[in-house]
């Protein structure tokens, strides 16, 4: 199999040699050039023909956004950011960017286990479908449906499903984009989102989706009682678990440590086991785009005690990984493309 030919965008000659000399490290890359900025991006991601580019944010007359934009309208390949700004790396995933990474991370002589994570990274974004004409159309899709149902009268829902949690990884922020801002004002059950992000940017990630939705959406807090009309997304660095407060009702649980085996913080997983015992069938999961199994133990767990699994369909994905592992496994109730998910998640709790 050949290598996987990047390109290495940055206005940093150090941090093109030290970015390019860690892809090196790997047989299954090669970097075929490198670029000093936006407009030097562009120009070489035309005339080299890269499989994808790492892409750094802030840079000198054409910053990585701007230069993004553009790539992405004229010859779109898988782009991974580079970066350590959390709102314009956010910025990033709606103009079309696979995934990011913290650029401190690569630096001062990182772990093995950080270089095999950018590895695995830079692979998965090879394999992501990019598709601009068809993000840019269910971007105003999303808008024009949300207006709509702003001006609905008010949705009655009866059902006895008491929460919904939803896992997503690679890609996870646009999918996500698809399916929340759906949700009517008056939507009766409250939703959990944990999607993988370094620390930081969970917070900015739940201020941008509260402008965007009809429910309000923050970042979990310990001890929080879970309200309907509420969207919390699980903050980074902690893991996310429920549990029941009796006369309360379910109370969020952040921790620092948990029992099983897992790279992420926060992890599908660990929130799907200290739920699902508690809820049973009144629970439904949506498990989107993403690299890897997180979620495939959790969901294991949701179906003995005969909760719903959603899964996205491999069409829409940006990566095929853990929505692949729990339908393969069986677990999934209903697999759908992206667009459809809400529509799916709404015929079970009707």
């Amino acid at each position: 199999m050949e290598p996987i030919k990047v390109l290495v965008v940055d206005d940093s000659a150090f941090m093109r040699k030290t970015i390019s000399e860690l892809i090196d490290l790997s047989p299954d890359f090669t970097v075929i050039g490198k670029a000093r900025n936006g407009f030097d991006a562009i120009e070489k991601t035309k005339s080299l023909k890269p499989d994808l580019l790492t892409l750094d944010i802030e840079m000198p007359e054409l910053d990585g956004l701007q230069a993004l934009a553009i790539i992405m309208e004229e010859t779109p390949i898988p782009v991974v950011m580079l970066s350590n700004g959390e709102h314009s790396t956010l910025e990033a995933f709606e103009l079309g960017a696979v995934d990011f990474v913290m650029k401190g991370l690569l630096l001062n002589q990182p772990t093995e286990t950080i270089i095999v994570d950018f590895w695995q990274r830079l692979k998965a974004a090879k394999t992501a479908k990019i598709n601009r004409q068809l993000h840019d159309k269910m971007l105003k899709e999303q808008q024009i449906e949300k207006d709509v149902m702003f001006e609905q009268s008010k949705q009655r829902i009866t059902t006895d499903k008491e929460l919904i949690v939803i896992g997503c990884s690679t890609g996870g922020p646009s999918a996500l984009q698809a399916i929340l801002p759906k949700f009517a004002v008056d939507f009766p059950i409250p939703i959990i989102v944990v999607q993988h992000m370094p620390p930081g940017f969970t917070k900015p990630l739940a201020e941008r989706f509260d402008s965007l939705c009809n429910l309000h959406v923050k970042e979990a807090e310990n001890n929080e009682k879970i309200i309907p009309g509420t969207i919390y997304i699980a903050p980074a660095g902690l893991q996310t678990t429920i549990m029941n407060d009796g006369e309360q009702g379910l109370k969020i649980k952040l921790k620092i440590y948990t029992t099983i085996d897992t790279l992420y913080k926060p992890s599908i997983d660990v929130t799907l086991l200290s739920v699902s015992p508690i809820l049973s069938s009144n629970l439904l999961t949506v498990i989107l785009t993403g690299m890897g199994d997180d979620g495939l133990r959790g969901c294991k767990l949701v179906k003995d005690n005969n909760g719903i699994v959603l899964t996205e369909d491999e069409s829409t994905c940006v990566v095929y990984g853990m929505p692949k592992v729990v339908y393969n496994a069986g677990l999934s109730d209903k697999t759908a493309p992206i667009s459809n998910i809400y529509d799916e998640l709404l015929h079970f709790l009707t």
